[in-house]
Protein backbone atom coordinates (compact mmCIF):
# COMPACT_ATOMS: atom_id res chain seq x y z
CA UNK A 1 0.00 0.00 0.00
CA UNK A 2 1.31 3.43 -0.89
CA UNK A 3 2.01 5.85 1.92
CA UNK A 4 0.49 9.30 1.48
CA UNK A 5 3.06 11.83 0.32
CA UNK A 6 4.17 14.23 3.03
CA UNK A 7 3.22 17.83 2.38
CA UNK A 8 6.14 20.19 2.32
CA UNK A 9 5.36 23.73 3.33
CA UNK A 10 8.00 26.27 2.38
CA UNK A 11 8.02 29.95 1.52
CA UNK A 12 10.64 29.71 -1.25
CA UNK A 13 10.51 26.50 -3.30
CA UNK A 14 13.68 27.45 -5.16
CA UNK A 15 15.56 27.11 -1.83
CA UNK A 16 14.06 23.69 -1.10
CA UNK A 17 15.74 21.46 -3.64
CA UNK A 18 17.19 18.07 -2.74
CA UNK A 19 18.25 17.78 0.89
CA UNK A 20 17.24 21.39 1.60
CA UNK A 21 13.50 20.69 2.07
CA UNK A 22 13.67 20.21 5.81
CA UNK A 23 15.76 23.35 6.37
CA UNK A 24 13.36 25.32 4.17
CA UNK A 25 10.38 24.06 6.17
CA UNK A 26 12.16 25.08 9.38
CA UNK A 27 12.97 28.53 7.96
CA UNK A 28 9.34 29.05 6.94
CA UNK A 29 8.31 28.13 10.48
CA UNK A 30 10.83 30.65 11.84
CA UNK A 31 9.48 33.37 9.53
CA UNK A 32 5.89 32.74 10.58
CA UNK A 33 6.82 32.49 14.28
CA UNK A 34 8.97 35.64 14.18
CA UNK A 35 6.22 37.70 12.55
CA UNK A 36 3.55 36.34 14.91
CA UNK A 37 5.78 37.07 17.91
CA UNK A 38 6.53 40.62 16.69
CA UNK A 39 2.83 41.27 16.13
CA UNK A 40 2.02 39.82 19.56
CA UNK A 41 4.54 42.07 21.34
CA UNK A 42 3.12 45.20 19.72
CA UNK A 43 -0.51 44.22 20.43
CA UNK A 44 0.28 43.28 24.03
CA UNK A 45 2.16 46.54 24.62
CA UNK A 46 -0.71 48.47 23.07
CA UNK A 47 -3.14 46.76 25.45
CA UNK A 48 -0.76 47.63 28.31
CA UNK A 49 -1.02 51.30 27.37
CA UNK A 50 1.75 52.15 24.90
CA UNK A 51 0.64 51.72 21.29
CA UNK A 52 3.51 53.73 19.79
CA UNK A 53 6.32 51.27 20.60
CA UNK A 54 7.65 48.91 17.92
CA UNK A 55 8.96 45.41 18.57
CA UNK A 56 12.61 46.44 18.98
CA UNK A 57 11.68 49.15 21.46
CA UNK A 58 9.58 46.64 23.41
CA UNK A 59 12.45 44.12 23.48
CA UNK A 60 14.87 46.84 24.62
CA UNK A 61 12.50 48.03 27.34
CA UNK A 62 12.08 44.51 28.72
CA UNK A 63 15.84 43.94 28.54
CA UNK A 64 16.59 47.18 30.40
CA UNK A 65 14.00 46.16 33.03
CA UNK A 66 15.48 42.62 33.29
CA UNK A 67 16.54 41.81 36.87
CA UNK A 68 16.52 45.49 37.84
CA UNK A 69 20.17 45.91 36.80
CA UNK A 70 21.53 48.89 34.90
CA UNK A 71 22.53 48.06 31.32
CA UNK A 72 24.95 49.52 28.79
CA UNK A 73 24.21 49.70 25.07
CA UNK A 74 26.71 46.90 24.43
CA UNK A 75 25.02 44.66 27.07
CA UNK A 76 21.62 45.13 25.45
CA UNK A 77 22.92 44.46 21.94
CA UNK A 78 24.84 41.39 23.08
CA UNK A 79 21.91 39.81 24.89
CA UNK A 80 19.46 40.50 22.06
CA UNK A 81 22.04 39.40 19.43
CA UNK A 82 21.81 42.71 17.54
CA UNK A 83 24.79 43.96 15.54
CA UNK A 84 23.30 47.29 14.46
CA UNK A 85 23.91 49.24 17.66
CA UNK A 86 22.46 52.40 16.11
CA UNK A 87 18.98 50.81 15.98
CA UNK A 88 19.17 49.95 19.69
CA UNK A 89 20.56 53.40 20.46
CA UNK A 90 17.59 54.97 18.64
CA UNK A 91 15.21 52.74 20.62
CA UNK A 92 16.89 53.84 23.86
CA UNK A 93 16.47 57.51 22.91
CA UNK A 94 12.78 56.97 22.12
CA UNK A 95 12.20 55.09 25.39
CA UNK A 96 13.99 57.84 27.29
CA UNK A 97 11.91 60.54 25.60
CA UNK A 98 8.77 58.59 26.58
CA UNK A 99 10.12 58.59 30.16
CA UNK A 100 10.10 54.78 30.31
CA UNK A 101 13.84 54.56 30.97
CA UNK A 102 16.46 56.81 32.51
CA UNK A 103 20.15 57.07 31.73
CA UNK A 104 23.19 57.85 33.83
CA UNK A 105 26.67 58.59 32.54
CA UNK A 106 29.46 56.94 34.53
CA UNK A 107 32.83 57.86 33.13
CA UNK A 108 32.67 57.16 29.42
CA UNK A 109 29.79 54.69 29.70
CA UNK A 110 26.04 55.38 29.75
CA UNK A 111 23.90 53.05 31.85
CA UNK A 112 20.16 52.61 31.40
CA UNK A 113 17.47 51.56 33.85
CA UNK A 114 13.69 51.58 33.80
CA UNK A 115 11.83 54.47 35.35
CA UNK A 116 8.86 53.88 37.66
CA UNK A 117 6.61 54.36 34.59
CA UNK A 118 8.70 51.82 32.63
CA UNK A 119 8.51 49.29 35.45
CA UNK A 120 4.74 49.75 35.69
CA UNK A 121 4.38 49.30 31.92
CA UNK A 122 6.44 46.09 32.02
CA UNK A 123 4.23 44.83 34.83
CA UNK A 124 1.06 45.67 32.86
CA UNK A 125 2.54 43.82 29.85
CA UNK A 126 3.29 40.85 32.12
CA UNK A 127 -0.31 40.75 33.36
CA UNK A 128 -1.74 40.86 29.82
CA UNK A 129 0.80 38.25 28.67
CA UNK A 130 -0.35 35.92 31.43
CA UNK A 131 -4.02 36.44 30.60
CA UNK A 132 -3.82 36.29 26.81
CA UNK A 133 -0.85 34.05 26.06
CA UNK A 134 0.18 31.90 29.00
CA UNK A 135 -3.33 30.70 29.80
CA UNK A 136 -3.65 29.54 26.18
CA UNK A 137 -0.26 27.83 26.27
CA UNK A 138 -1.29 25.94 29.40
CA UNK A 139 -4.13 24.31 27.44
CA UNK A 140 -1.74 23.00 24.78
CA UNK A 141 -0.15 19.62 25.14
CA UNK A 142 3.33 21.08 25.72
CA UNK A 143 5.04 20.82 29.10
CA UNK A 144 7.27 23.47 30.61
CA UNK A 145 10.25 21.17 30.04
CA UNK A 146 9.34 20.86 26.36
CA UNK A 147 9.07 24.65 26.02
CA UNK A 148 12.51 25.02 27.61
CA UNK A 149 13.89 22.41 25.20
CA UNK A 150 12.43 24.27 22.21
CA UNK A 151 14.01 27.48 23.52
CA UNK A 152 17.39 25.77 23.93
CA UNK A 153 17.18 24.36 20.40
CA UNK A 154 16.29 27.77 18.96
CA UNK A 155 19.29 29.35 20.73
CA UNK A 156 21.56 26.62 19.39
CA UNK A 157 20.10 27.07 15.92
CA UNK A 158 20.79 30.81 16.11
CA UNK A 159 24.47 29.90 16.54
CA UNK A 160 24.35 27.96 13.26
CA UNK A 161 22.85 30.96 11.46
CA UNK A 162 25.45 33.27 13.04
CA UNK A 163 28.26 30.96 11.87
CA UNK A 164 26.74 30.75 8.37
CA UNK A 165 26.49 34.57 8.21
CA UNK A 166 30.19 34.86 9.12
CA UNK A 167 31.03 32.32 6.42
CA UNK A 168 28.91 34.20 3.86
CA UNK A 169 30.64 37.46 4.80
CA UNK A 170 34.01 35.95 3.91
CA UNK A 171 32.95 34.94 0.38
Amino acid sequence: MNEPRKRRIVSSRHLAEGDAWEASELEFGLIIAYNAFARWMVKCMSAAGHSELNQLEILVLHNVNHRGRDKKLSDICFLLNIEDTHTVNYALRKLSKAELIVSEKRGKEVFYSTSKEGEALCEAYRTIRKQCLLEGLSRMDISGDELREIGANLRALSGQYDQASRAASSL
